[in-house]
């Protein structure tokens, strides 16, 4: 049998194809990214879910891969974490279970999701891990639910359909942040880490937040089911692209997610000044050329006021010996605005919670991100 990051890989680099094809038809949109005609979430008031208590319960859902079902020492170890700082956990309907490459159906995994917004108990809202296919659910989320009783929503990587979807119908401010299995499974240094971050902008927020970067990182790989250690350090250097500072709203998420959301109604309008935080992870020199290029020619970079690239994870540089943000630079020709890369929201460790809608300020000079408001 495969070992879990085996599987967790093969779970990643499968979308690959899903992207490929994805790019082909928005690439065929007009300046999709822009929504000219639709304009999401301009007319939207914005909500802010009350803040994270001592007690309260997170409730946990798997909206693509079948975390709870292949990770079992990782999900108990993470449970055990969350409960120790004091939550209650509520577990979705799909714990446990698997379709093959995912938890359930669409239908399973929607009521799974909607069981949870529908129960005021829930003030929190957590992904158990990311994978391909959350955007399909997009369409049967009970929105309206939400808007009457806001609560935290937060998870990375695929999960970012979902969390741009509720942004874009709600207003609700979402948060681009830890996932229960892959990031409160951890252990030690970056499990405490990430845990901070969560706890600074989930439990406690004292804005305006200025985000102390980490001292070290990891994208180090052990098995999920063999590990008992934490994971070798190394000392954390970000870079600045472009100096500069910039305020302005943030939307955060994965790219190769994008692909997937392109052109609907659930993808957020990226809207002159924007601060646009972008990570992926396991993808190739040619995938982020594209996927960089795409942003370009829909004119993403000529409108945004700040662009913050996130550590990519397990990057292929297919024998290049170039950074992603290297590719990146070469794609947009002229930057027109800040750009800090190497940050650290992404799919390494620790990881940085951001909240997508709020403002922000963001200094690629002295490497620097504050969250001046939630609104």
């Amino acid at each position: 049998m495969p070992s879990v990051d085996a599987l967790r890989r093969n779970i990643i680099k499968g979308s690959l194809l899903t992207s490929v094809s994805a790019s082909v038809v928005a690439s065929t949109s007009v300046n999709v990214l822009s929504n000219t005609e639709n304009h999401h979430t301009a007319s939207l008031k914005a909500l802010v879910a009350p803040s994270l208590k001592k007690g309260d319960t997170i409730g946990f859902f798997s909206p693509s891969t079948p975390a709870t079902s292949f990770a079992l020492k990782r999900f108990e170890r993470a449970k055990t974490f969350l409960i120790s700082k004091g939550f209650k956990l509520r577990a979705g309907s799909l714990t446990g279970a698997s379709d093959h490459y995912r938890s359930g159906s669409i239908k399973e995994r929607v009521e799974e999701l909607n069981a949870l917004i529908r129960d005021p108990k829930v003030r929190c809202i957590m992904a158990t891990m990311g994978g391909m296919v959350s955007n399909s659910m997009l369409p049967y989320i009970d929105y309206v639910a939400l808007k009457k009783d806001p609560k935290i929503i937060i998870g990375y990587s695929d999960v970012t359909a979902i969390l741009f979807g509720i942004y874009t119908q709600t207003g609700l401010i979402t948060y681009y942040g830890p996932a229960l299995v892959s990031s409160f499974g951890e252990i030690g240094y970056f499990l405490n880490q990430t845990y901070q971050y969560f706890s600074d902008v989930i439990e406690s927020p004292s804005l305006p937040y200025k985000i102390q970067n980490p001292e070290y990182w990891t994208e180090d790989y052990i098995d999920w089911q063999q590990q008992t250690v934490e994971k070798n350090k190394t000392k954390n250097s970000l870079v600045t692209l472009k100096k500069g500072q910039a305020t302005g709203r943030l939307i955060a998420g994965n790219l190769n997610t994008f692909d997937g959301i392109y052109g609907s109604k659930y993808m957020p309008d990226i809207t002159l000044g924007d601060i646009l935080l972008i990570e992926d992870s396991f993808m190739d020199a040619a995938t982020v050329e594209r996927s960089f290029s795409h942003l370009k020619i829909c004119g993403v970079f000529d409108r945004i006021g700040g662009l913050i690239i996130g550590k990519h994870e397990k990057f292929d540089d297919k024998g290049t010996g170039r950074k992603h943000y290297q590719i990146l630079m070469e794609v947009i020709s002229e930057p027109k605005c800040p750009i800090l890369a190497e940050y650290d929201c992404s799919h390494t460790h620790p990881m940085i919670t951001l909240p997508i809608g709020s403002t922000v300020y963001l200094d690629a000079t002295k490497q620097q991100l504050t969250i001046l408001s939630l609104t």
